[in-house]
């Protein structure tokens, strides 16, 4: 075991997975690997949509990432939506591989919720739009985890007060 830990975020856009990262990360002395920041990084936005061949890249180097930080001791906290399902297990299977402890918080918010953050999110002149088509095929295509994957549920980060992390 390396002692280090890896927290998976999961949930649809919009539903707070990027404010409970920022809320988990220094609670557990973790990085965030945020892939929509790798995605800008690389000249993209997922409000646009990215087409699966980006999609497969951004997560090739999400996974390198977090591979050398637990290795080298460091938990991490990856923020993405984590859907489909076989992503979550591959994020399972980095952890095992590396001997690092895993935990998948599940960030649930029902589609009005998201849909009301997003119109927030288009009020602010500084934040980037989620296109109406790209938004509505990810709520439809989101695989939320199932009873066997074990998740820890949080609505909002005052929910992150008691758990056991």
């Amino acid at each position: 075991m390396t002692g280090s830990r890896l927290v998976l975020l999961c949930g649809t856009s919009f539903s707070g997975k990027s404010t409970v990262a920022r809320a988990l990360a220094p609670r557990l002395a973790a990085r965030i690997v945020s892939l929509d920041e790798i995605n800008e990084r690389r000249g993209l936005w997922g409000g646009d949509g990215i087409p699966v061949q980006e999609w497969i890249r951004t997560h090739e180097l999400a996974s390198a990432e977090v591979r050398e930080l637990l290795r080298s001791g460091t938990s991490v906290v990856v923020d993405d939506t984590s859907s489909p399902r076989f992503l979550r297990d591959g994020w399972r299977s980095l952890a095992r591989e590396v001997g690092a402890r895993f935990t998948l918080v599940y960030v649930e918010a029902d589609h009005a919720t998201v849909r009301r953050r997003r119109a927030d999110n288009r009020l602010d002149p500084q934040r980037r739009d989620v296109a109406d088509a790209v938004l509505d095929q990810h709520l439809a295509d989101f695989e939320p985890p199932g009873a066997d994957e074990h998740a820890v549920r949080v609505t909002s980060v005052d929910d992150l007060q008691q758990l056991a992390l």
